[in-house]
């Protein structure tokens, strides 16, 4: 299987706020066709509004489609239980958010060693070290995120995401919250480690300098692919 993900005729309807029958339903995405091939970096682009974020949601099955298919590490994820969804993701698939997403009560070390403790990963304070130590944070390592800069937060972020040597990466505005220097570092991080790892990597941003660093961008308008 080369394709760590595809997409095809995907829609997501939300119903009316009112619920009164007869009102508008609002189309957030509108017959999506996307894949993204293993090691494979892929920027996903376009205005406010257009369906990137949804667009990603759907595809890590955060929210389910109404229409189309999702096929994820090749599995269709529309036939799936939960229960069987959270076992396809785990250790394989990882996210990192604009807004950290950290524990806040837990030690840098612990954020990142906890998803591999629930995967059921070997080695896990072995991979949660390795992975701070990848993102530069060593010394860091029982500050809590607190104590920590937003830059540092969310390499935190990234090592958690990253220290399963996970097949697919979605990183949603991962720089969004940044000064343009930790963006940098961040951004520096998350194509270098995921590049070491042969992972796929799907970034949504409106950062141009950011897309331009992935293989292929995609735009979006209007819940459509353009």
């Amino acid at each position: 299987m080369t394709e760590a993900l595809k997409m095809t005729g995907v829609w997501l309807t939300f119903p009316s706020a009112a619920g009164e029958d007869g009102a508008a339903s609002l189309d957030v995405l509108k017959g999506v066709d996307f894949s993204a091939r293993r090691g494979e970096s892929v920027a996903i682009v376009g205005p406010s509004g257009s369906g990137k974020s949804s667009m990603i949601a759907v595809a890590a099955g955060l929210e389910r489609a109404s229409r189309g298919e999702v096929t994820l590490l090749g599995e269709r994820i529309e036939t799936l239980g939960e229960d069987a969804l959270a076992r396809l993701r785990r250790g394989r698939v990882s996210m990192v958010f604009q807004s950290f997403h950290l524990l806040e009560t837990m030690t840098a070390f612990d954020n990142v060693r906890a998803p591999l403790e629930i995967a059921r990963l070997d080695k896990v304070d072995a991979r949660a070290n390795a992975a701070l130590d990848a993102v530069g944070l060593s010394a860091r390592r029982l500050h809590y995120p607190g104590q920590l800069s937003g830059g540092e937060r969310q390499r935190v972020a990234v090592a958690r995401a990253l220290a399963s040597d996970p097949v697919l990466v979605f990183a949603d505005e991962p720089t969004g919250n940044l000064d343009s220097e930790s963006g940098r570092v961040v951004a520096d991080l998350l194509f270098s480690i995921a590049k070491d790892r042969g992972s796929t990597l799907v970034i949504v941003t409106h950062d141009h300098d950011l897309a331009g660093r992935a293989g292929r961008t995609v735009h979006m308008r209007d819940g459509q692919i353009v």
